[in-house]
């Protein structure tokens, strides 16, 4: 007899405690968010796309930061469009922008840094997410810690999807930077 179950490749977990204790528990949830699309649709490793998707879809101050809601509706349907199999397709294919080198060994620096799981982009964008909240005293990352490291990494899967939804990136960067440390005081979307 056959399973008719479809194989899902195994992926190692990358939220070891020290991890999750540099993450607010939202930016938790989207890794967790990130990691399941990963795994439904196939992939190797957490990408900066999965990433984006799991951002857009938990967190309002990330929603928040985009020019309203048409712009955050195109963008949603190209990342939607992405996990159902049409549009831009990655599957199966590691990230990198050149962001960080290309980890080869599974006994290399890649334990260290708790990047098992995460094309190089992806894992680039977390580091610069506590990166940004350690330079404003924040011991945790949260969403728009992630959104403003997506945005500024012009060769990664997000910065793509985001491009061709019509956001400047750049610009997007642009604004998160510009919000005060009490929150983002956005448009609304």
């Amino acid at each position: 007899m056959q399973n008719r179950t479809p194989r899902i490749p195994q992926q190692p977990a990358p939220n070891r405690a020290e991890f999750d204790a540099r993450l607010t528990v939202e930016l938790a949830a989207v890794v967790t968010g990130a990691r399941r699309r990963a795994l439904r649709d196939g992939d190797r490793q957490i990408d900066t796309a999965h990433l984006l998707h799991s951002l857009i879809e938990s967190d309002p101050e990330v929603r928040a930061a985009f020019e309203g809601g048409p712009q955050l509706a195109k963008v949603l349907g190209y990342l939607v469009q992405r996990s159902i199999g049409y549009g831009l397709r990655w599957q199966r294919a590691v990230e990198d922008s050149g962001a960080v080198p290309v980890v080869r060994h599974p006994d290399s620096a890649v334990r260290d840094t708790g990047a098992e799981g995460w094309s190089p982009s992806a894992a680039s964008a977390m580091a610069g997410a506590r990166e940004r909240a350690e330079s404003r005293g924040d011991a945790r990352a949260g969403g728009l810690d992630l959104l403003a490291a997506l945005a500024t990494d012009r060769e990664c899967r997000a910065v793509e999807v985001l491009e061709r939804a019509g956001v400047e990136a750049g610009q997007l960067a642009a604004r998160i930077a510009g919000a005060s440390g009490q929150g983002w005081q956005g448009t609304g979307g």
